[in-house]
């Protein structure tokens, strides 16, 4: 039996009586077996030796802390994270460019736990989709994902810290702006627009504006450039 995000639930109301009936030494057979009445039929029930509850819980939302102590008690915990070797061999290709989306995974997460922290990577279910389609339609997949999951994903996780998700974007290391899928606006423009020549401002005196690039997400590179960014390279 599987109960997704058992942590939210009332765990009283979730299992009732059940809390105590599926452990393992007082289970039906055991050494210690436990029974109770139902309270609508009056028959008894006992829970079965091979009888597996398992139950699923997000970290990400900092819930897990809350856990019932009656529930950490009967339950082991088991850590699953994002598992980028599912990806293995996942390549999307358009207009000629091969985007890894194993090495595009890892450059992600790898950033996002280095900004916030490892209990808000991206899981590989996002891209494991892209697997079973066939090759032309993988990267109009891979355009949906980013637009629709990993793009306000990230918005959420940095609090529209604009900056951030530029840097997990890899959008600051690419050289050419169509490649970036958050554009930032000049401050020094800004200021000359809204204040004119003589507004006494430092530079530092306003935020910077950010604005989507949607037309990032038709480029290939932009996608490439998350895992392998090519900055400019000048010579002296």
């Amino acid at each position: 039996m599987v109960i997704d995000e058992i942590n939210r639930g009332n765990i009283s109301k979730i299992f009732g009586e059940l809390i105590t009936l599926m452990e393992e030494d007082k289970r039906e057979g055991a050494k210690y077996p436990v029974s109770v009445t139902l309270p609508y039929s009056a028959e008894s029930f006992s829970v079965p030796s091979n009888v597996d509850v398992i139950g699923t819980m997000n970290t990400a939302d900092r819930s897990l802390a809350l856990v019932d102590t009656a529930l950490r008690r009967r339950f082991e915990f088991v850590e699953t994270m994002p598992k980028p070797s599912v990806l293995t061999g996942t390549v999307v290709t358009h207009n000629g460019v091969d985007i890894n989306i194993e090495q595009l995974l890892i450059m992600l997460n790898k950033r996002i736990e280095a900004l916030y922290d490892r209990d808000h990577t991206v899981g590989h279910a996002y891209f494991t989709r892209i697997k079973d389609l066939k090759d032309e339609d993988r990267f109009r997949e891979l355009k949906t994902v980013f637009r629709n999951k990993i793009i306000p994903l990230l918005e959420e996780y940095f609090f529209e810290d604009w900056q951030k998700i530029r840097l997990v974007l890899g959008d600051n290391q690419k050289p050419k702006q169509e490649h970036q899928f958050v554009h930032e606006i000049g401050r020094e423009e800004d200021l000359l627009a809204l204040f004119g020549r003589e507004h006494e401002l430092d530079q530092y005196a306003i935020r910077s504006r950010y604005q989507l690039n949607a037309a990032a997400l038709d480029e290939p590179d932009a996608y490439v450039g998350i895992y392998a960014a090519k900055p400019d390279v000048t010579a002296g």
